[in-house]
């Protein structure tokens, strides 16, 4: 297709992506034409004559492929913040030719022999660090991905992975069909009873996109967790968790047979690897290093956290008994409403009163003048380049020397054809070939309550918190300093990745900084010295249960990947027979601080590990929690805004990536080896 804006480099500043000209009917072109080049690439490394060497084997081989990825990295983005029917349609017809190229290049026998032979030699050929760590990281990497298996076996894990790709993206389709399938029409204006205003507003604004009088409710973040949180009405609350909690669970969008084949053919995977399980292939390559350690890590945490949860749900129960409640327990669907009910008792303190100072555009300020007070840098708004959709905004980043470091791509409202959550990703990495550099470019996604016709948007405090995680994920790419893409950015173990986004949590519960910026937006009066002590007093409110929370996710993720067999079967025994519901119910009932309901289940909507990069690493957010809470302690103890100390963060983890290896780089900034007591610690579960 002549003029492809994806099969040219664009020639807008710093090679901004030309979103104001790709459409649908671009990708596919684009996708055959840059697997092409690539394979036109890898056969001029393979046909070359000269003996192989770094350069003209491991070096070519990394810089193959630019405009495959510049394709794959725009529509494997915008199919996640920006899809629709048709771009669906493409993915599942791109996936498998992607993956036929994964696997012309990782059991290509005549490429791997080249990389092999520069790998026998490697401690002769005078390389630095970085480029050691490119060439061990590229032999492993082919190792693992089949290179070195007989015919017959490789066949079949090419047929694996195929099989693989094309079912991960059919359920991370059917999650997104599920989750927007379902939505609460209420039409009797008593039903809003408990709503704040805003959450009114919201409900009548989702319900005019529908075409419907009334009001509408839907599981996107910003409109079921203040509806389980305010709604009066327990009736609807209930209706409101089982459409969440059976989501692609039966009906027309199943996801449990899908997740069924999906564990099934990684068990295959690391089975003709020649792995015991596939979580003894996945953590090779992290710093846990093996199954033991995720579970002694996962146990030690549970052990002492569980009484804590324990004690938490029973304080609230007791609460919700004294105010009317009912019932004998609590259930999923009661316990948000009367723990805020509980917090604002506590703590004199709730997500309402809370809003008002948190506008929106006031918080993008606060985050990026703290990027500017820690690292120097500064954002300014680029309103003359394409964005994919009008909310997106995009910042060139610069140091304090005016240094072009990275374009700054947010998007923050949530909207149909885009998937629930946050997070953040890339449209270019950061590298260096043939001495001309390539600056990243960086984007967040998120869906923040948008604006309302009587106010602006509003972020919860826990929305802030989320908006400073994924920040922290940004300034790993922004900062990223390397020559190879592969390992520059967020290109780290697993369990490392979340170091940088996690610690930036912390400041959202800092006085220091929420005084600089917290202002009513109605009156721009500061937010009141007590409100900001109550939110660091309430910072651990719950910590128990959410740790238990999180720690269920990772326990769950480990049982369907740390196994020979689907649960409760052989090897030979048909998946079909294996009860999702039933098989969860199981794995988390020693940890259990809530009923279980019938017919519900996390795994068919269990994004992170079933599409997304987290399988048998779900984990590795509390192992990297670990990790910040102890390296904020080094902020607590020198400034939370000293630059020194930032200095010292951006150099040993920011910059780094993966060009070294995590647990050296974390040694460097600490001076020592981690210390789990921090977090438990820092949550206030270790009983000081």
């Amino acid at each position: 297709m002549e003029n492809n804006p994806l099969l040219t480099e664009s020639a807008l500043p710093f090679g901004a992506p030309r979103f104001d000209l790709i459409g649908n009917e671009h990708y596919l072109p684009a996708f055959r034409a840059g697997i092409d080049e690539a394979r036109a690439e890898v056969d001029a490394i393979v046909d070359n004559p000269a003996e192989p060497d770094f350069r003209n084997t491991i070096e070519a081989l990394e810089f193959s492929g630019r405009t495959l990825d510049r394709v794959s990295d725009i529509f494997f983005n915008l199919l996640e913040a920006e899809s629709d029917d048709r771009m669906q349609e493409i993915a599942e017809e791109v996936s498998p030719m992607l993956t036929g190229y994964s696997m012309y290049v990782s059991l290509n026998d005549r490429l791997f022999d080249r990389v092999r032979k520069v790998y026998e030699q490697k401690d002769s050929l005078g390389l630095d660090r970085e480029q050691m760590r490119l060439l061990e990281e590229t032999y492993r990497s082919f190792s693992r991905n089949g290179a070195a298996l007989p015919a017959d076996r490789r066949k079949r894990f090419s047929e694996c992975v195929e099989q693989l790709s094309v079912l991960s993206l059919q359920f991370g389709k059917n999650v997104l069909a599920a989750t927007n399938a379902f939505f609460l029409h209420v039409t009797d204006r008593d039903d809003l009873d408990g709503l704040p205003d805003y959450v009114v507003e919201m409900g009548a604004a989702a319900a005019a996109e529908k075409g419907l009088d009334g009001w509408a409710y839907t599981l996107d973040a910003p409109s079921f967790g203040p509806f389980m949180k305010f709604s009066r009405r327990r009736e609807l609350r209930r209706k409101m968790y089982m459409g969440r909690s059976t989501r692609a669970v039966g009906g027309e969008y199943d996801n449990t047979g899908l997740l069924k084949r999906i564990v099934a053919l990684r068990i295959e995977i690391a089975s003709l690897l020649g792995y015991g399980t596939y979580a003894d292939y996945a953590l090779e390559e992290r710093m846990a290093r093996n199954p033991h350690t995720v579970a002694s890590f996962l146990s030690r945490l549970l052990e002492p956290t569980l009484p804590y949860a324990r004690k938490e749900v029973e304080e609230i129960t007791a609460f919700a008994r004294t105010n009317g409640f009912g019932d004998e327990v609590l259930q999923p669907w009661d316990f948000p409403f009367w723990s805020e009910r509980y917090q604002e008792s506590r703590f004199s303190l709730n997500e309402e009163m809370l809003k008002p100072y948190f506008q929106l555009e006031k918080c993008i300020d606060a985050v990026l003048g703290l990027a500017g007070r820690l690292y120097g840098l500064k954002f300014a708004e680029r309103a003359d380049l394409p964005v994919y959709h009008k909310d997106v905004k995009v910042y060139e980043v610069t140091d304090e020397s005016g240094r072009h470091l990275a374009l700054f791509y947010a998007d923050f409202f949530p909207r149909p054809g885009k998937r629930g959550g946050a997070w953040m990703t890339e449209f270019r990495g950061q590298g260096i070939r043939d001495g001309v550099e390539s600056r990243p470019l960086i984007s967040i996604v998120t869906n923040f309550t948008k604006p309302s016709p009587s106010a602006p948007s509003l972020l919860t405090h826990s929305e802030l918190v989320t908006f400073l995680h994924e920040f922290g994920h940004a300034l790993h790419g922004m900062l990223a300093e390397g020559r190879y893409p592969s390992l520059t950015g967020t290109n780290v173990a697993r369990d490392f990745v979340e170091l940088p986004s996690q610690i930036m949590e912390n400041w959202a519960y800092e006085p220091e900084f929420l005084n600089s910026f917290a202002r009513d937006y109605r009156t721009g009066e500061a937010m009141p010295e007590d409100l900001v002590v109550r939110i660091t007093d309430a910072k651990n409110y719950l910590a128990g249960y959410q740790q238990v929370r999180q720690l269920q996710f990772g326990i769950l993720d480990m049982a369907w990947h740390d196994r020979k067999s689907l649960p409760g079967q052989s090897p030979s025994e048909p998946e079909e027979d294996v009860d999702v519901c039933c098989f969860e119910n199981k794995i988390l009932s020693g940890s259990a601080v809530l009923p279980f309901v019938p017919g519900t289940a996390i795994s068919p909507s269990f994004g992170h590990i079933f599409s997304g990069g987290y399988a048998a690493g779900y984990y590795s957010y509390k192992w990297a929690e670990v990790l910040e809470a102890d390296a904020f302690s080094r902020f607590k103890s020198e400034g939370i805004f000293n630059r020194d100390t930032a200095a010292s963060f951006r150099e040993n983890i920011l910059s780094k990536g993966g060009t070294e290896d995590p647990a050296v780089l974390f040694r460097r900034f600490m001076g020592r080896e981690p210390e789990s007591e921090a977090l438990m610690h820092k949550l206030g579960l270790d009983g000081d």
